[in-house]
């Protein structure tokens, strides 16, 4: 949900490096659930593989405990737009599934989100995946020194709303990240040009389109964590971390793992949009 924050946090070349480490690992993460994941399976399960993965690897899931939530995964199904708890509910053919991970290594967190297509996915699903993934790079490509947050969600509403018409979240946005699982700046999904803090050399932040294929409207089940899109349409999510640099932007986490664990993974389906890192 969106936060109130006090400070932006600039990182230092030494932080991002320590950083680039965090945010590998919750990409390598994703590696494992896209080589599990397919139909007869459960949240439950990749759930606790992840868990041993970041473990084994002298990190701790970033998302258990936090705020009291159950889990090392969020695993949002269909319409669940995020904050979905693993359940051992077997996932289905034509699901898609919305996995977002986090980890702290070194005191630091990597943040990633991926949707996968379980098995046969409509058409339909899957423009809605190929769009919310577009919109994710477009993003990217405006988050550079001297562009302002506002720029940012104007690319990702301006492509998801008015040319392709689907629902932009707006309850939910990306955050800056660091010591902190989040930090400001908050990193809207949709916005005017021009408008809101200014990128700044140092600046890391996660950037996580959520589209919905109706309504833009989402509510919070019983539960109080999963975010459901309100007329119950799907919703895909995607994720990454990135830092911007003088340079130009750098994207620290990476989906190549994710395409990695699929093309071994018979049960997915083969995602036909082009593959970014």
């Amino acid at each position: 949900m969106r936060r109130r924050y006090k400070q932006i946090y600039y990182k230092t070349d030494e932080e991002i490096e320590l950083m680039r480490l965090s945010a590998d690992l919750v990409s390598r993460t994703h590696g494992v659930v896209a080589s599990m994941i397919r139909a007869g399976e459960t949240g439950e399960n990749i759930d606790k593989a992840a868990e041993e993965f970041i473990r084994d690897h002298n990190a701790i899931p970033g998302f258990k405990g936090y705020g009291d939530f159950p889990a090392t995964l969020c695993v949002s199904i269909n319409e669940q737009v995020v904050h979905g708890i693993p359940s051992n509910k077997p996932f289905e053919e034509g699901d898609i599934v919305s996995v977002d991970c986090g980890v702290i290594l070194n005191e630091y967190y990597g943040d990633c989100a991926f949707t996968y297509p379980i098995g046969e996915v409509s058409e339909e699903v899957m423009k809605l995946m190929e769009v919310t993934n577009e919109c994710l790079y477009r993003a990217i490509d405006v988050a550079v020194v001297g562009k302002r947050i506002g720029d940012i969600g104007f690319a990702v509403q301006n492509y998801a709303e008015r040319e392709c018409r689907y629902g932009v979240v707006r309850e939910l946005v990306g955050h800056g990240l660091g010591k902190s699982l989040h930090e400001d700046p908050q990193v809207p999904n949709y916005g005017r040009r021009g408008k809101g803090n200014k990128l700044q050399d140092g600046l890391v932040i996660a950037v996580e389109p959520m589209i919905n294929m109706g309504t833009r409207r989402v509510k919070t089940l019983r539960d109080g964590w999963t975010v459901v899109s309100a007329d119950r349409k799907p919703s895909a999510h995607y994720e990454h971390t990135i830092v911007v640099r003088k340079s130009g932007t750098e994207i620290l986490t990476t989906h190549d793992y994710a395409y990695e664990g699929m093309e071994s993974n018979p049960n997915v389906i083969n995602l036909e949009f082009q593959v970014k890192s």
